[in-house]
């Protein structure tokens, strides 16, 4: 279900199906530059081709931090 509601200039879109952000089973995690604290959830996808994609987005705009793709726990890919 895709929701939009128009509040004055500002456009809300919900896609909450239900399931919550855990139904997609990629993640994609930003890790701090000195890894003393545990990395940040920057994207989630529900599928292989597209989590690839924004890892590799987000490795070209992160050169310099650490980020991991994990699909259901395991770790696919990993730039240091």
């Amino acid at each position: 279900m895709v929701q939009t509601a128009e509040r004055g200039s500002r456009t809300k879109r919900s896609t909450d199906d239900g399931r919550g952000a855990h139904a997609l089973p990629f993640v994609i995690e930003l890790w701090n530059k000195a890894d003393s604290e545990p990395p940040r959830v920057i994207a989630r996808a529900q599928n292989a081709a597209l989590a690839r994609a924004i890892f590799k987005a987000a490795s070209a705009e992160n050169p310099d931090r650490k980020l991991t793709l994990r699909h259901n726990g395991r770790v696919l890919a990993i730039t240091e």
